[in-house]
């Protein structure tokens, strides 16, 4: 492969080590997957080590983790990716979400869910209404033939999730624990919630969620993934698997229609531009300065780059300092971190929607003046009030993220959700997946440019991440942290952790981090403002914590198996061994989660 400038981000030294980390930066030449599923995993390394490249082996990862990990994402949700092209050092982002139904108007749901007239009202999670069309079909099938290495066909590709689903396997830990939890769920979602669990003749119905350990087959779901295989995106939108999806959904009161996934089979994935942002503060130099790209709207992803450009903005006022490594998650820091969130997010929930419907200024969003403007709202001294959007200039959780990389130096940046664990639970019937709820996100407000519209795409949660050196463009890192508005705060956090901290990935996805009011908005007379609760993970210092209570803050410290509140995530770096002139993979992977990363 043609090796770019020896790179000055090499895996960071062990020997810094402020948060011990359970498990070691796994090194490889010859490619990378970082996932949290360790048979999902093995899928995408046999596909590398069959020929296929990092695209390939993302999707195969993909169709791997609705199997073994279907509490978090499916075939019945959507997607985005980011691929880098190591030939060409091009960065390329694919919008895999679906719309509303073209017989989804706002008057019709709000109906429908019995809202009545000059009130708010909200799609709940559980709702028939909250089923949009699933993107991730086409946009498995979109990125292999866009970033694909041509050498395997989608049924060599899905082949390995497809023993999964028809030869069983054990499920594990954290996944058996979110399958129970929402078990009542599955079962009262729709009548074919037996396909979802399993069989147990002394369970009730016969029928149960599998503990950890326990073999489950899910056939339906592998006769899915053959007949996508078979017949390409046609055997999802349209033919048997597609007739019962609408069937699932028109039996319980919802409005999506043959036609409307017909629209999306004929329109497909969408190719988009990435939006990105160069970062050189908190010790970056012009040498070392990254560009750290997102996915554009309708995904949140402006808001880990709004977040990061207020910070630059801050250090390059004096409002904040340059960080030291012994600062890293100390009060200050956190403070810092916490209120250019919520700056960003007070504009995220008022501007980001489908950019077709409704005009959405990532541009301008992210232009220095107007960062410039929104940083001069923090106070090094205090939490902020609530805090309500700006006005740019118009210019004309659950989930999955997983990283793949190959020997040729190409990345993927790719997730993968259902949104809400199980999405809405409802089950086509012999198709062996739950429809997403993402259309929950939709604003029932008229007046907001995220209401609910036909044919429209909702404010996405789930965003991939990727950086490159800003001064030739070579890769840095494919990162992404899972779960619902945590994800641009951990973006921030766990890139901000390797530049300030001096951590390496591994102790970047170790470290306790915060969340601010789980990022949830609210309404608030027509508003939409955020919970002002910082949730700080167990094992933050008290001093951090005290610290952040003294400058304002309402802080609530979370343990246990509530920590999934702070998502999980994966980072691949990539770096050159300068001596040998040879390509370097490491990666981390998130201890709150059941996987890990793997070297082909």
């Amino acid at each position: 492969m043609p090796l770019k400038t020896p790179s000055v981000f090499p895996p960071p030294s062990a020997v810094f080590s402020k948060w011990p980390s359970r498990r070691s930066v796994v090194h490889s030449t010859k490619g990378m997957v970082a996932c949290s599923q360790p048979l999902a995993a093995k899928c995408g390394i046999e596909i590398l080590n069959a020929g296929g490249n990092a695209a390939d082996a993302a999707v195969a990862v993909a169709a791997g983790l609705n199997m073994t990990e279907p509490c978090s994402t499916g075939i019945g949700g959507d997607m985005f990716c980011l691929y880098y092209d190591a030939a060409t050092g091009q960065v390329s982002a694919l919008n895999g979400s679906g719309r509303s139904g073209a017989a989804c108007t706002l008057d019709r749901v709000r109906a429908s869910l019995g809202i009545p007239p000059g009130t708010v009202g909200h799609i709940p999670m559980s709702s028939v209404h909250a089923v949009t069309v699933p993107g991730a079909a086409a946009g498995w099938v979109d990125t292999v033939e866009r970033f694909g290495s041509g050498k395997l066909s989608m049924a060599q590709i899905l082949a390995p999730a497809i023993e999964l689903g028809e030869k069983g396997f054990p499920v594990s830990e954290l996944t058996a624990y979110f399958w129970q939890r929402s078990e009542t769920q599955i079962r009262n979602a729709s009548p074919n919630f037996a396909e979802m669990l399993k069989a147990d003749p002394a369970a009730p119905g016969g029928v149960r969620a599998p503990l950890a350990g326990d073999i489950i087959k899910l056939p339906n779901l592998a006769r899915t993934f053959r007949t996508l295989a078979a017949e390409g995106k046609k055997g999802f939108y349209a033919g048997r698997i597609a007739e019962e999806l609408i069937t699932a959904v028109q039996s319980l009161g919802g409005h999506l229609t043959l036609s409307d996934l017909t629209h999306h089979l004929e329109t497909g994935s969408e190719p988009t531009e990435p939006i990105s942002l160069t970062f050189q503060a908190q010790g970056l130099t012009p040498s070392t300065a990254l560009k750290v790209y997102e996915h554009p709207p309708n995904g949140q992803g402006i808001v880990a780059l709004m977040a990061l450009g207020i910070l630059q903005e801050l250090e390059a006022t004096h409002k904040i300092p340059t960080f030291t490594p012994a600062e890293h998650n100390t009060a200050s820091y956190l403070h810092a971190i916490i209120e250019s969130l919520r700056i960003a997010f007070a504009d995220a929930s008022w501007w980001i929607t489908d950019p077709s419907h409704s005009p959405v200024p990532p541009s301008s969003l992210l232009a220095q003046p107007y960062l410039a403007s929104r940083a001069a709202l923090f106070s090094p001294s205090s939490a902020s009030p609530i805090l309500h959007h700006g006005s740019p200039a118009l210019s004309a959780s659950d989930t999955v993220y997983f990283a793949t990389a190959d020997s040729a130096g190409n990345a993927v940046s790719f997730i993968n959700s259902n949104y809400g664990g199980f999405g809405t639970c409802i089950v086509p019937r012999g198709c062996g997946f739950t429809l997403q709820n993402r259309g929950a996100n939709f604003s029932l407000l008229a007046s907001h440019p995220n209401a609910l519209a036909p044919r429209k795409r909702p404010y996405h949660t789930i965003i991939p991440g990727l950086a490159t050196r800003a001064i030739d463009g070579a890769l840095h890192s494919v990162f992404g942290v899972m779960g619902g508005y945590m994800q641009p705060q951990g973006h921030v956090q766990v890139l901000l952790g390797q530049i300030v901290g001096g951590l390496n990935p591994q102790q970047a996805l170790d470290a306790p981090r915060v969340c601010i009011g789980a990022g949830m908005p609210r309404d608030e007379g027509g508003e939409e403002v955020f919970d002002r609760t910082v949730y700080v993970e167990e094992g933050m210092p008290d001093e951090t914590v005290e610290g952040l209570r003294g400058l304002g803050h309402r802080v609530v410290v979370v343990k246990g198996q509530e920590r999934a509140l702070f998502g999980r995530g994966q980072i691949v770096r990539f770096s050159v061994d300068e001596v040998e002139g040879t390509a370097v993979w490491s990666a981390g992977s998130d201890g709150r989660g059941d996987g890990g990363a793997y070297p082909a």
